[in-house]
């Protein structure tokens, strides 16, 4: 990769404020993008990465929504009107067993891990470059499903399968879209869903001796597949999903 591939590019990442999305604000800053929009709904956690890096610009926005997803266009505009790469890495997880199936909760997965990407995009293409490139934040959930997690897993599924149809349908126009499928990471998702400081440790050291190569994922082991994947020397790549689990995908096959 060259030493500054993202020279001059104006990149969107969604969920920018914490973990995976933050690390990849944080990659494409320092590898030379001119500015770098973090989008979310914490505000206060978006100010925070802001501030860690001059090219980095927070808009506090809901992307499942038309107007949220417009806010995020304007800020495009506002900066030059033409779009390097879209990163959709905004999502959420949350235990979801049939037998205490909460519908609100599984809207709220769906709307949030597969409505936002879909709308967000309708709202950006046209604002991006014929030599831009799309990726998406997806899990081995989407292929790899497991108990108390249908409709998280759903919802990956389908953004894999947005992963496949888009590289189809933007090929013509010269724009790339590939995905990323982490497996366990060390974010805040977890405590999200309730788990305490000790389970969460707990849960980690539990599948860190399953997984292969020995440990689970950080942010950056997702966000530097991430700025691989939308480097322009990449420009043969496209429609891929690129699991980064540490070879968990290895021993459930």
């Amino acid at each position: 990769m060259p030493e500054k591939p993202f020279a001059e590019h104006t990149v969107v990442v969604t969920g920018g404020g914490t973990g995976i999305g933050r690390a990849a604000a944080l990659s494409f800053a320092e590898l030379g993008a001119r500015t770098v929009i973090v989008t979310g709904r914490r505000k206060d956690r978006l100010a925070e990465v802001a501030a860690l890096h001059d090219a980095i610009v927070p808009v506090g926005a809901d992307v499942t929504t038309e107007s949220g997803a417009q806010a995020v266009a304007d800020a495009v505009g506002e900066r030059g009107g033409a779009l390097d790469v879209l990163v959709h890495n905004a999502g959420i997880f949350r235990f979801s067993p049939l037998t205490a199936l909460d519908t609100t909760v599984a809207r709220d997965v769906v709307d949030t891990n597969v409505l936002g990407p879909l709308l967000l995009t309708a709202h950006l293409l046209p604002l991006l470059r014929s030599s831009g490139s799309i990726v998406l934040v997806s899990s081995r959930g989407g292929h790899t499903p497991g108990p108390d997690s249908s409709v998280y897993s759903a919802s990956k599924a389908a953004v894999h399968s947005f992963t496949r149809s888009w590289a189809a349908e933007l090929a013509p126009r010269g724009i790339r879209v590939n995905a990323v499928a982490p497996g366990f990471v060390r974010t805040e998702a977890y405590a999200a869903n309730g788990l305490g400081p000790k389970q969460v440790e707990g849960l980690f050291a539990g599948v860190a001796a399953t997984v292969p190569l020995g440990r689970i994922g950080e942010p950056e082991d997702v966000a530097q597949w991430i700025t691989r994947l939308a480097d322009p020397a990449n420009a043969l790549v496209t429609g891929q999903i690129i699991t980064v689990d540490g070879g968990l995908d290895i021993t459930a096959r």
